[in-house]
């Protein structure tokens, strides 16, 4: 059975926000607007951010870059109001210990096991449970090696930020074309977790399609959305709410920050 670090939260909170899958890029200012409106203005205590909040980040000493420079303020100056978690992504995955000392985001591993509200949640961001896409979870296993990163982080910056943009066009053209496999996360491996976590409900992103699925047994997962406020088709950005009682809120971004 695996095991899962669990941490609790402190008495006295009065609210959690899970997000996921923002994806914030400069090419996306809608979306990073709405996002530093949330982060400020939200009334939960603490936000966890289950991955993927950059759309791509190659290493910490990017964080001098310009866009990447305003992020880091704003989320250095939120963390002075709420506590800010961070859990790692397939986009982010290589966020170290520079970014989280100027940001005072705390890191979570993934998965994890969150004590609140009477109960526990496991937390994850949900990639590695998408076990049907085989050529991905080789990937995944590559790119989370010692040595792979490593090798990719003694590259100069220019030379990283090039390969991880031809590696997304690569990406975003297998999906155009229809190569890409359509897979969720596998319900074992879910429930294997929950088991262990000692959990009934779980909290992840990384399929962008909001939803909650029965896993039987009494056990669930809800699934956070992406966000993107860009796209004028299909604007989207959602916040799960835990509450004290229990509860589990889905809202926007603006109720979050009234509610």
């Amino acid at each position: 059975m695996p095991v899962v670090p669990t941490w609790a939260a402190p008495p006295g909170w009065r609210a959690i926000d899970f997000i996921s899958d923002l994806h914030l890029a400069p090419d996306h200012p809608r979306t990073l607007q709405a996002f530093t409106h949330y982060l400020h203005c939200t009334q939960a205590d603490r936000v966890i951010v289950l991955g993927d909040l950059f759309e791509v980040w190659v290493g910490d000493d990017s964080r001098a870059l310009p866009f990447e420079a305003a992020l880091v303020d704003h989320l250095a100056a939120a963390a002075h109001a709420r506590v800010l978690h961070f859990m790692p992504g397939n986009r982010d995955f290589l966020v170290g210990a520079e970014l989280l000392g100027a940001t005072g985001m705390q890191v979570l591993p993934d998965p994890c096991c969150l004590h609140a509200a009477g109960q526990r949640w496991l937390l994850a961001h949900g990639d590695a449970q998408c076990l049907a896409d085989a050529p991905y979870q080789a990937f995944r296993e590559q790119v989370r090696s010692t040595a792979w990163q490593q090798a990719f982080l003694d590259q100069a910056l220019p030379a990283r930020i090039e390969q991880a943009r031809a590696m997304r066009q690569e990406s975003q053209r297998v999906q155009r074309e229809g190569m890409a496999p359509s897979v969720d996360l596998d319900a074992d491996a879910c429930r294997a977790l929950l088991r262990a976590c000692g959990a009934q409900e779980m909290v992840h992103g990384h399929t962008h399609r909001p939803a909650l699925h029965e896993l039987g047994h009494g056990m669930r997962r809800h699934v956070l959305s992406d966000w993107d406020l860009d796209d004028p088709q299909h604007p989207r950005a959602d916040v799960l709410r835990l509450h004290p009682d229990g509860r589990l809120q889905r809202m926007t971004p603006q109720a979050a920050c009234s509610a």
